[in-house]
């Protein structure tokens, strides 16, 4: 039988390659992919209107937000950035996950590099807020995959 209810939006996890998964995040956004549109119009077309041809698709960034907890491995991997370019570039996959824990959606993020980092805002008054900190990741191509059957 066909799920009837969406997911919800909060049980992800974001992996590498290797299986490690690379941390908890509290928000995963920009899985998103566009396709430009070329206008064109022949010169001996009778009508005067233009035909729309599919043109380059490209992704923008993924961000990644979490509190703060262990930034080793990321700044790690930003200095792999800095110093051996695009050698550093990996495989990272954010998994979507049903309210039983299976793996129902994937999204996987080949050739990904960190590109910008924000730290927390650090204020002395209040003592209530969780310190976040956001990543901004770029990357070459995504894969949709659907895993499993929706529960």
């Amino acid at each position: 039988m066909a799920r009837e209810a969406p997911y919800g939006n909060f049980k992800f996890n974001v992996i590498e390659e290797s299986g490690a998964i690379v941390g908890g995040f509290s928000d995963v956004s920009g899985l998103n992919v566009e396709v430009t549109v070329a206008e064109y119009r022949t010169g001996a077309d009778k009508q005067n209107h233009v035909i729309k041809v599919p043109g380059v698709h490209k992704f923008e960034n993924v961000t990644l937000k979490r509190g703060i907890i262990d930034s080793k491995s990321f700044w790690d991997w930003m200095k792999e950035v800095w110093t051996q370019g695009p050698a550093a570039k990996r495989v990272i996959r954010v998994v979507m996950q049903s309210e039983s824990d299976q793996d129902v959606q994937q999204w996987k993020l080949s050739g990904a590099f960190p590109v910008k980092y924000t730290g927390p805002t650090l204020a002395a008054a209040g003592g209530t807020e969780v310190a976040m900190e956001e990543w901004q990741i770029a990357y070459d191509v995504m894969e949709f995959m659907q895993l499993g059957t929706p529960e």
